[in-house]
């Protein structure tokens, strides 16, 4: 009896990270119809906030970002992934009724879409074999926030936190939700704003959903891809992040 003594195929890491860089590119894209859509721009989006709401943006990012973790968890037990397009859907339908009723209940629908999100990144962790359950699975759910939201156009200038690690104690979950809950609350505060717009809140509600779903989606695939090309070629994610770095600040990658 024949025995297939045959070494597993070699993998081509610069086509992965050719790829991962392309999914990068294309995430940062997704934000250009939103502004199309409600106009100005993501500099002066924060300014139509209530100056009160802008200085506690923070705190309530945290409180959100909290009571997402618990109901995220609890909720894997009860509720599958789904597809890609249902989410995008779904979020969209919040978006659009958060923004019905004006800045109240958009600040009503902040934790349910922050929910959202973090399943979503959760079941990205899923397809690439990760058990979402793990605490430094749970660790890097939460630092695919620190990313750079769809309105900024940052070009591959926050890589960084793909790279981020800490160490594994009682605390560390809050620490790593108070540090990425700034990066966080720019971008939750733009949706906001968004969806104060006159006439447009539920549509620009839906369409913002729609946009950071669709980009933490991708970015969540970029983390996640990389932390598993790490594992299957056998090359230090440091070494790979340095890689996929240089490739977005060069010229842009061949399709």
């Amino acid at each position: 009896m024949d025995i297939n003594t045959s070494l597993p195929a070699k993998i081509d890491v610069d086509a992965e990270l050719d790829r991962l860089a392309k999914r990068y590119r294309a995430a940062n894209g997704l934000g250009m119809n939103v502004l199309n859509l409600i106009g100005g721009s993501a500099e002066n989006l924060l300014d139509r906030l209530p100056g009160a709401m802008r200085a506690n943006l923070e705190r309530a990012t945290v409180a959100a970002l909290q009571q997402a973790m618990r109901a995220a968890n609890s909720s894997r037990g009860m509720v599958r992934d789904q597809k890609s397009w249902l989410n995008q859907a779904v979020s969209a339908a919040m978006g659009a009724a958060g923004g019905a009723g004006g800045l109240p209940t958009a600040l009503a629908e902040l934790p349910v879409t922050t929910t959202l999100l973090l399943r979503v990144i959760q079941g990205v962790a899923v397809e690439h074999g990760f058990d979402p359950q793990a605490e430094n699975v749970q660790f890097d759910c939460v630092q695919v926030f620190a990313a750079a939201g769809p309105l900024t156009g940052d070009d591959g200038a926050d890589l960084g936190f793909l790279a981020a690690r800490m160490t594994l104690t009682g605390k560390a979950m809050q620490a790593v939700i108070h540090r990425v809950a700034p990066r966080l609350a720019i971008v939750l505060g733009q949706k906001l704003a968004a969806q104060t717009v006159p006439v447009l809140g539920a549509v620009a509600g839906a369409a913002t959903n729609y946009a950071y779903t669709s980009y933490y989606q991708e970015i969540a695939h970029v983390h996640f891809g990389l932390r598993k090309l790490a594992i299957d070629a056998d090359v230090p994610q440091a070494e790979l992040l340095k890689r996929l770095e240089a490739r977005m600040t060069g010229p842009a990658v061949r399709t």
